[in-house]
């Protein structure tokens, strides 16, 4: 585990994963999400000809500490799944794994990408639109939480310009 004082991004690699990365970054989201995805549904996530993933990594030996997965589908993409190490949150990881995703996805033709947030998910929207993305609609109720009340999920977009 990584101390506080020790979270230094300058030592962060940002690189390509693949399916063979699908275990680890599974286990990562596994401490992130309430409903987390299994190594099998990443693997085949990962393996989708559009799928563009980066893992960041540090420390010796190296560990994964955030990752960031998308998708590109003629010149559209999406951000399916971002998460960062709660030891991690609050560096700017997250914001460079969003960076990161963008140049690569506009390498690969993509002229805009969406991406979908719980409204109340305060920090995740603040990084999004500190990136200039901005609402395009809202699905009513989407996520549901404790207490059975569900808040909106908010799709936001991007040009890449």
């Amino acid at each position: 585990m990584t101390t506080p004082e020790k979270r230094d991004l300058n030592l962060v690699s940002l690189l390509w994963a693949g399916p063979e990365a699908a275990a680890e970054i599974a286990t990562l989201h596994s401490t992130l999400f309430e409903q987390p995805w299994d190594s099998a549904s990443l693997t085949e996530l990962l393996e989708h000809p559009g799928a563009t993933t980066l893992i960041a990594r540090t420390g010796f030996p190296k560990s994964s500490v955030g990752f960031v997965i998308g998708q590109v589908a003629a010149d559209e993409a999406e951000i399916i799944s971002i998460g960062v190490a709660k030891e991690w949150q609050g560096v700017g990881l997250s914001k460079r794994l969003v960076e990161g995703l963008e140049r690569a996805l506009k390498r690969a033709g993509a002229k805009r990408i969406f991406l979908e947030v719980a409204e109340d998910n305060a920090a995740a929207r603040t990084l999004y639109e500190g990136r200039g993305f901005t609402e395009a609609t809202r699905r009513k109720g989407y996520y549901p939480r404790a207490g059975g009340v569900a808040v909106d999920a908010l799709v936001m977009s991007k040009a890449l310009a």
